[in-house]
């Protein structure tokens, strides 16, 4: 059976993360905008207490749970954010957090995620062979598992985000979002088109890992060959099941952004915010750069940037090639 968030989900979400977490500011980025052609507004989730928007949805679940259903310990597989604010989640709550990570997850989001307390497990495999590990650990040991994008607990926290926006600019015309495996998307979708269905709602996802956009063309959900971008946040193979009708309900438009465009967004976020983006946080501003989303003037633009976890050493190689 498919589960999706309601509004009154979302909102019950917002009140229960209230006490713990950031209500992030909205911001005006002025410089920008002559480069990207309308009003450009940012959510910049990288100033979320853990770097990254993620600890909306996994700190809702993990809140939601019974006592007794994660005395054990909960456990995930993530790469990288979703970690960190499971982890999080499980020290404020003084129980034991276990993430499976990709062998290709950056440094910085490993040690983050050790250093809130959590046992961190590498593994070389796609998404599927993952969870499937992370299934086969929890069973094994009665782990309550926190699914990344498949849970609309996950799904509603996210959705908080698009609650923020629209009271911080309720005149918002167009909220630009990137695209990994749903969660994200399908909550704060579920927030606006509920609240104000005039909003129009863009996703963005890497042109290397297209798979919502080619999953809209054949309207199915379509498996795709997992090819490497530099949106390591975005790299997922198949949209996830619990989110992809939401998605096709409430997303306007889905355009894909190469990783040369995504790369220009991260700078253009550090030189002219002065915000430090990670890739995927970034492709909203690299699909403006592109043109890829056709805005007006006068429009005002909303681009959520999910996070700022990345290597500083790499980050510092992005920065350098744009000299």
């Amino acid at each position: 059976m498919l589960e999706h968030p309601t509004l009154e989900d979302i909102h019950e979400a917002r009140a229960r993360l209230k006490p713990h977490i950031r209500h992030t500011p909205l911001l005006r980025a002025e410089k920008m905008e002559s480069a990207l052609g309308c009003h450009v507004y940012l959510k910049p989730e990288m100033l979320q207490i853990t770097g990254a928007f993620k600890i909306r949805g996994a700190l809702n679940k993990s809140l939601s749970l019974p006592r007794n259903e994660i005395a054990k310990g909960i456990i995930a597989t993530s790469s990288g954010n979703h970690a960190q604010g499971l982890a999080y989640a499980a020290r404020m709550l003084g129980v034991k957090a276990i993430l499976v990570v990709p062998v290709t997850t950056p440094k910085i989001k490993i040690e983050n995620t050790k250093a809130l307390g959590a046992e961190v497990v590498l593994f070389d495999g796609d998404t599927a062979a993952r969870w499937k590990k992370v299934y086969e650990i929890a069973e094994e040991n009665h782990y309550a598992v926190v699914h990344a994008f498949e849970d609309p607990l996950v799904m509603a926290g996210q959705g908080t985000i698009g609650c923020e926006i629209l009271e911080d600019l309720d005149d918002v015309d167009t909220v630009i979002i990137p695209m990994g495996g749903g969660g994200l998307i399908s909550g704060i979708a579920t927030a606006i088109k509920e609240t104000r269905p005039s909003v129009r709602v863009v996703g963005a996802e890497p042109a290397l890992t297209p798979k919502y956009s080619h999953s809209r063309i054949n309207q199915e959900r379509t498996s795709l060959p997992l090819k490497n971008t530099i949106a390591d946040g975005l790299r997922i193979s198949v949209p996830g099941q619990n989110p992809y009708p939401i998605i096709e309900k409430y997303v306007d438009e889905i355009v894909l952004v190469d990783d040369e465009h995504i790369i220009a967004g991260m700078r253009a976020l550090a030189k002219d915010a002065k915000l430090i983006a990670e890739p995927a946080a970034s492709i909203g501003i690299g699909a403006l750069l592109a043109g890829g989303v056709k805005v007006r003037p006068d429009e005002k633009v909303c681009v959520v940037l999910t996070g700022g976890n990345w290597d500083l050493c790499d980050l510092a190689e992005i920065y350098r090639r744009a000299e």
